[in-house]
């Protein structure tokens, strides 16, 4: 069956995009002395997102005294509008938290939501294509270079003593680079690794995946907050921070819960149960990472500082940063 880009969690959104989300909005019942937070989720509904539905649906975030309105934007957008306090919370890859705090933008990423991080390039198992040094002089696509594939890949090539010039990288804006692999048009192609590979599996087709975090740990995505919310929301955002962890850890336990969650959010995700089961099940594999559920949120500050050496040596920090300026730990509940 022709594979159907479903872009995840807005990682890889077009930086030219920025002000096209879709702006949908899912309010939560409002409660007498409740504290507002506006949280912006990645581009497209998905069952990626399933946490963030099910502590909306038990309840868990009004226990807790919230009042809760989700908005669907591209991952640049979310960076730009948690720091300016336009949304209160995010959710945002911790590479383009780097570079947007060494620019200035007042940020802190505040919980791990990925352990792992999700970007990966895959290709057909038939391809031959089973490490970093097997790219090169194949074809590779990506939606741009931008954002977090392409510092993943610029990565994964160097890995291997192999820059972009190396390959030939063909672009596709409209994130079908994964229809791409499965017609043969590309080689090989970045993606995620909770889609494209499930989407090619469940069509039939075996994949080889190639992942970054042998060469460099590099911050998947996480929870981020402005400053300024921070100083003024602050008790807020951690009940947020909690909650949602609460209902990861549950889906973790209970993956079920979380489908069920997800077709009660977005109804029409419901016509395609064997997909999105394994979408979920390999977004829980990347939350967890090489650790469990009990930990999850955890940041770990020795690879921030890893992934801040390695990027600015590929020249995709423009000025100097330190990780006290790029996370905020004390948000995430005691054990």
């Amino acid at each position: 069956m022709p594979l159907r880009s479903i872009p995840v969690i807005g990682l890889v959104a077009l930086l030219a995009l920025a002000g096209c989300g879709t702006g949908s909005t899912t309010p939560a019942p409002s409660g007498s002395g409740s504290t507002s937070l506006t949280v912006g989720l990645g581009y497209i509904p998905s069952v990626q997102f399933a946490p963030f539905y099910l502590a909306q649906q038990k309840g868990y975030y009004r226990d807790a005294g919230l009042t809760v309105t989700f908005q669907n934007k591209i991952d640049p957008d979310l960076v730009t509008l948690v720091g300016q306090g336009t949304l209160d919370v995010g959710l945002a890859d911790g590479t383009s938290v780097i570079p947007a705090v060494s620019q200035g933008i007042p940020i802190r990423y505040v919980a791990t939501v990925y352990r792992q991080f999700p970007s990966i390039v895959f290709a057909k198992q038939t391809s031959g294509i089973a490490k970093a040094a097997d790219l090169k002089g194949r074809k590779i696509g990506i939606p741009g270079r931008y954002g977090s594939s392409w510092i993943m890949l610029q990565a994964l090539l160097g890995s291997a003593n192999l820059k972009p010039e190396d390959v030939t990288i063909t672009e596709y804006p409209d994130f079908g680079q994964g229809a791409a692999v499965q017609q043969g048009a590309v080689d090989a192609a970045t993606g995620f690794v909770n889609n494209e590979p499930v989407q090619l599996e469940v069509s039939g087709v075996k994949t080889s995946v190639l992942r970054v975090d042998d060469v460099v740990p590099l911050p998947g995505p996480g929870l981020i907050a402005g400053t300024k919310t921070l100083e003024t929301k602050r008790a807020a955002i951690a009940a947020f921070v909690a909650a949602t962890l609460r209902a990861m850890r549950e889906i973790a336990s209970d993956p079920e819960a979380g489908l069920k969650a997800t077709t009660a959010a977005v109804p029409d995700l419901s016509g395609s149960p064997d997909l999105q089961a394994g979408v979920l099940n390999a977004t829980v594999s990347a939350w967890k990472g090489d650790g469990d559920a009990a930990s999850f949120g955890a940041i770990d500050q020795g690879a921030w500082t890893k992934s801040i050496e390695y990027m600015t040596k590929l020249g995709l920090v423009p000025n100097p940063v330190k990780v006290d300026a790029l996370v905020d730990a004390s948000l995430l509940p005691r054990s």
